[in-house]
């Protein structure tokens, strides 16, 4: 039987939380949840990882200080080989790497990723992974955006998103649409 664990970040949007196990002797994380209008995160890890028990380590407790100063506005790249990217299909491996090479202050669409990954019309499929993306702000799918400019969606909500754009230099029009040149893919 699999053995969950998590860790309760707060923050200035509320509490996150990352859940992790322990796969070959060292830990991984499984899932990052963000808080959002769905509830609570320790009711959903109740519900999602029966079982699971509040624990940390030091690989956990730097990857929460990480987390902390990137929402605060730190600029900084994770290291993945902390997080479970066997547990997703091949498809969203995929789109989930190309996400991560979009710099700090840049934003792409899904359509351009699509484009990027072979898929010519994928921006669903793409906005469809990402939205189950299990690491977010790991995996900064904040960048991505509808083609139109507007946000599109994200697990720790439209403000969130926004937030997290702003604090890289990636400015609003008056109707909340992104401006910016640096456009990646």
């Amino acid at each position: 039987m699999k053995s969950y664990y998590y860790t309760l970040v707060p923050s200035s949007f509320g509490t996150l939380s990352i859940i992790w196990r322990e796969i070959d002797e060292k830990p991984r994380v499984i899932r990052l949840l963000l808080p959002n209008e769905q509830g609570d995160v320790e009711g959903i890890i109740q519900r999602t990882f029966i079982g699971a028990s509040l624990l940390s380590c030091p690989a956990i407790r730097q990857l929460s200080e990480q987390i902390k100063g990137f929402i605060k506005g730190e600029a900084l790249n994770f290291e993945l080989n902390i997080i479970a990217l066997e547990e997703c299909s091949e498809f969203q491996r995929s789109v989930l790497l190309a996400e991560c090479k979009i710099p700090r202050g840049w934003i792409s669409t899904y359509g351009r990723i699509a484009q990027r990954l072979g898929i010519p019309g994928g921006a669903r499929a793409v906005g469809r992974a990402l939205s189950l993306n299990p690491f977010p702000i790991i995996i900064p799918c904040h960048r991505a955006i509808r083609s139109n400019g507007k946000l599109g969606g994200f697990q720790g909500g439209l403000r969130m998103k926004r937030a997290l754009l702003e604090l890289e230099g990636v400015e609003f029009s008056q109707q909340g649409k992104v401006l910016t040149r640096q456009i990646y893919y």
